[in-house]
């Protein structure tokens, strides 16, 4: 139920309507704070933006929703149920994975038939399976359920944690974890990919994250019937059904400070207000390099971010196909030829490689209101260097791209997918960069490498603007919907907290 606080009269800002923002409203509007959400774009969800075209409904993407009971829990706190704003549908297989070889393996939560999948695919290495989950979910225990929803605010606080994390090897990587249990190459891809889809790469995030199989076998893999756009829909419904404020399509433009203290907030349009606390949702350099730019405090911080190492940025390939396919499931990995070799292009050497790998999103097969009678939805993306390292112009190289990768589907699953397709478009790291002010068009702000992680991520509370707080990917976990949703959670604390005081 609703917490209760001895905050009568005090009032937030959160600046951005991306799952974090809007988790992190809806906590502080149940415990009585007054909270309003101020948002650039014209539609909530941040990354989880999406277009309309010719009765196709393309979700930008998170579209792989895990752990639901966190999202359950922002609707119980005020003793609401989250059925009543939006159906979450169970995706099984969760994902399946294919080879240029041809293989398939099917991933699920499924002990019987995930057993068969790995008897098949890399017979002998079961056994070791079975001790990779037993280290996933010790590492699930301590990094995500202890330590995911706590704030690292000083170095000491890292100190503590370090022991457990030293106990499960967190300095190694998911890969070299994965592949001291399992010996078969496919089986270690199938283990270790998971890092990707918050912008990690599996040969240096840190061990961790494996945390991410175990999340994924108690909780399951999900879909918001409508797309995950309904999900942030609902969110906002029930955020102002709790009396909380947004404002839509007016971009903060200045958060204004006198001393160590935030106060008040300024939006393109002109509008300016007064709040005891705000938080930020926003990218991480476009917060303190822009919203906090008049201020030391900012410009220090800006200078300090742009030294660390940002997650690669993607290419997505939305388009709408005539025809059904039962066939393909709702998620696919196409591995391409070469694993390590493409990670170190894409995060190392900042090339634009022959080869991809593909992630292919085809909500139809689970929810066919996606799509008009008869026709299909889909998005096929693939990771690519951020624009710091990757300096080509995207206007150009984007269509050439765009057409290798549909080539791609063609020759592997779709022969006449370009006879199909009814309409296309593309989404390049410009636009992350445009549409998100995310630096250098990253799509997931700070790699998660250990050095990156917790303490030496953004602070859930500035060290310096003492009421001035950052909720989603750039902070403590991290991205993904379970971690800035936990972010939020962290983030909320501290500010009802503070605001009660």
């Amino acid at each position: 139920m609703t917490t209760s606080v001895s905050s009568e009269g005090k009032r937030a800002c959160v600046i951005g309507a991306g799952f974090g923002g809007l988790a992190l409203a809806i906590r502080l509007q149940s415990a009585g704070i007054r909270t309003t959400i101020v948002e650039a774009r014209d539609k909530p969800g941040g990354r989880a933006y999406y277009w309309e075209r010719e009765g196709f409904t393309f979700d930008a993407g998170p579209t792989v929703i895990t752990d639901p009971d966190c999202l359950k829990e922002l609707w119980a706190l005020s003793g609401h149920d989250i059925a009543a704003d939006v159906e979450l549908m169970p995706v099984f297989p969760f994902y399946r994975l294919n080879w240029p070889d041809g293989t398939n393996f099917d991933y699920s939560n499924d002990d019987r038939s995930l057993r068969a999948e790995i008897d098949r695919v890399a017979p002998g290495d079961y056994a070791g399976y079975e001790e990779f989950l037993r280290y996933s979910a010790g590492v699930f225990e301590e990094g995500y359920v202890k330590l995911g929803a706590k704030p690292f605010l000083d170095f000491q606080s890292m100190i503590k944690a370090a022991p457990s994390l030293a106990k499960y090897q967190a300095w190694r990587s998911v890969y070299s974890m994965v592949s001291s249990f399992v010996k078969n190459d496919k089986l270690r891809e199938a283990l270790s990919f998971h890092t990707l889809l918050v912008g990690g790469n599996p040969m240096t995030t840190s061990a961790i994250y494996a945390l991410i199989h175990k999340l994924e076998k108690d909780g399951g893999v999900w879909w918001a019937r409508g797309g995950t756009n309904r999900l942030a829909a609902a969110m906002v419904r029930h955020f102002e059904r709790l009396g909380g404020e947004v404002r839509m399509h007016d971009p903060v433009v200045r958060v204004h400070t006198i001393g160590n203290r935030a106060t008040e907030v300024e939006t393109q349009s002109g509008w300016k207000e007064r709040f005891h606390a705000v938080a930020s949702n926003a990218d991480l350099m476009h917060t303190y390099r822009d919203l906090l730019g008049g201020t030391r405090r900012g410009t220090d911080k800006a200078r300090s971010l742009a030294r660390k190492r940002f997650s690669p940025s993607l290419f997505v390939v939305h388009f709408g196909l005539e025809g059904t396919w039962p066939g393909i499931p709702h998620h696919m990995i196409l591995f391409g030829p070469r694993y390590k070799g493409l990670l170190d292009d894409i995060y190392d050497h900042g090339v634009l490689p022959a080869d991809f790998s593909i992630y292919l999103h085809h909500p139809t097969v689970t929810d066919p209101s996606m799509a008009p009678p008869g026709k299909s939805t889909f998005y096929a993306l693939v990771p690519v260097a951020h624009m710091g390292k990757l300096a080509v112009d995207w206007e150009q190289v984007g269509p050439m791209l765009e057409k290798r990768i549909l080539d791609e589907l063609g020759r592997r699953l779709i022969p006449d997918i370009h006879d199909r397709i009814v309409t296309k478009f593309h989404y390049a790291p410009r636009d992350f960069a445009m549409d998100l002010n995310a630096h250098l068009g990253s799509a997931f702000s700070l790699e998660p490498v250990l050095t990156q992680s917790a303490y030496f991520r953004g602070h859930n509370r500035d060290d310096v603007v003492k009421n001035f707080y950052l909720v989603g990917a750039g902070t403590h976990p991290g991205a993904g919907i379970p971690g800035v949703v936990a972010s939020a959670k962290t983030t909320a604390g501290l500010m009802i907290g503070d605001l009660s005081e």
